[in-house]
């Protein structure tokens, strides 16, 4: 629903077809897979163990001798298997289907809106014609009044006009074939620019216009034009990437001696002696400019401004070019790093989801609901806000992308240890107990009696 709200615009009035939109939708959730198996297994852990404490089989488990974690190590290689899953479909498909899912986009957002002349109304998408009838039966074949009009570069006129006809397209969506009855064709022929030219009036009792309409198809562009985005690359192509981009310091490096020292003359002068020469009369000088003779200063300023003006927009170009790099290489680390963390997040979240649904005690789609929202919009946020200060340079990426499994996992460890313990943590009565004793006791001490 986010990804339609947010192309909502490109999408409505193209007249893509159902086959298009089921592959667009198809796409769209093959995207979303890695971020709803984690909510999967949290809210299924949940269920599934509230419902044995709702009918009370973890108790009797328990006082069979079977201890919690035991009982949940099959459990916890299934959901293994499923995170070793997860990453298998994030590092091999989920880079295709981002790849054809760019491809589509574009295609859709650049192609024209689907053909549809309305009466009354002049229609210009069709290339080179602009056109326009006074009135179409409910047929929305048959037209009346009729105008085509040929655009050109120069002031020449090329007109059709008639009264009626029949406006059909061809079984292949081809063409735009009008078959026109009772008309005229206006030309002007001859030299552009000049008075030597022919106005010709020609009638017509039937003639037939085509216009072609491969213009208003949806063109399938190459996949290879858009491989570069790094959400497309697996783990292999992340790696040779990530190494490529490490070296660039060294590169532009090298590069700004090359590009700024053109401008910088005086630097290939500076040696071991010049420091050392004559450093006494150095010292009486003040200024620089006092060495440059009076007839010479304004040639000397003139060009040490253009010489630094130059320098600093090498340099200012350099730099623009060097952090659009860096953003590329962090970019890069973001999604190698995003590859294993929706992974583990999957078991992550069970070994949070299974020991909460033994505390909690309830099946169904109520509580465990509500408690799989809770957690799952934490590490949602925890994600989104990680991945945005390692995008700012706020973190590192390896911080940044597994911030939301820094703070779970101790979550996870303090349920695990609950759940071992029979631990009331989400029993009403336990609390309720715990406020009346304490109301008791604030009853009784002295401080709160009422004087006599």
């Amino acid at each position: 629903m986010q990804f339609f709200w947010l192309y909502i615009d490109d999408l409505v009035g193209k007249g893509l077809d159902f086959g298009t939109l089921a592959y667009l939708t198809g796409l769209v959730a093959i995207t979303w897979v890695p971020l709803a198996l984690p909510l999967a297994l949290l809210l299924s852990s949940i269920m599934t163990f509230g419902n044995l404490g709702e009918s009370f089989e973890i108790v009797a488990i328990k006082a069979a001798g079977i201890p919690l974690l035991r009982f949940m190590r099959p459990l916890l290689i299934v959901t293994i298997f499923i995170s070793g899953i997860a990453f298998l479909f994030a590092n091999n498909i989920i880079p295709v289907a981002q790849l054809k899912l760019a491809a589509v986009k574009y295609d859709i957002i650049v192609s024209k809106p689907a053909f549809d002349i309305k009466e009354g109304i002049f229609y210009n998408k069709i290339e080179g014609y602009i056109i326009k009838f006074g009135k179409k039966d409910k047929d929305d074949s048959t037209i009346h009044s009729v105008v085509i009009y040929k655009k050109t570069y120069g002031l020449q006129d090329n007109l059709l006009i008639a009264e009626s006809g029949i406006m059909r397209v061809t079984p292949d969506k081809k063409f735009l074939e009008f078959t026109l009855k009772n008309g005229y064709n206006f030309e002007e022929k001859g030299p552009r620019m000049s008075l030597a030219t022919d106005f010709q009036k020609t009638g017509f009792k039937e003639y037939k216009k085509v216009f072609d309409l491969n213009s208003f198809r949806l063109n399938k562009s190459e996949d290879s034009v858009f491989k570069y985005d790094p959400k497309m690359l697996s783990v292999r192509q992340l790696n040779t990437t990530i190494d490529s981009l490490e070296t660039m310091g060294k590169v532009y490096l090298k590069r700004s001696k090359i590009e700024v020292n053109p401008y910088l003359p005086f630097a290939k002068y500076e040696d071991s002696v010049w420091p050392k020469a004559d450093t006494a009369s150095f010292k009486k000088i003040k200024k620089f400019i006092a060495l440059i003779p009076d007839s010479l200063r304004g040639a000397v300023e003139d060009r040490s401004i253009n010489q630094a003006s130059m320098s600093k927009s090498n340099i200012a170009i350099l730099d623009q070019d060097y952090s659009q790099k860096i953003q590329s290489l962090r970019n890069h680390e973001i999604e190698w790093h995003r590859k294993f963390t929706l992974s583990v997040a999957c078991l992550v979240l069970f070994l949070i989801g299974a020991p909460l649904g033994s505390i909690i005690r309830k099946g169904g789609l109520g509580t465990p609901l509500v408690f799989a929202i809770v957690f799952f919009v934490i590490f949602h946020l925890l994600n989104t806000f990680g991945e945005k200060f390692a995008k700012s340079f706020e973190t590192s990426a390896l911080l940044g992308m597994w911030l939301s499994t820094l703070v779970l996992i101790p979550i996870g460890a303090f349920l695990t240890y609950k759940a071992m313990k029979d631990s009331q943590l989400f029993n009403q009565e336990y609390y309720y107990r715990v406020f009346k004793k304490f109301r008791f006791f604030l009853a009784n001490f002295k401080f709160f009696k009422p004087s006599s």
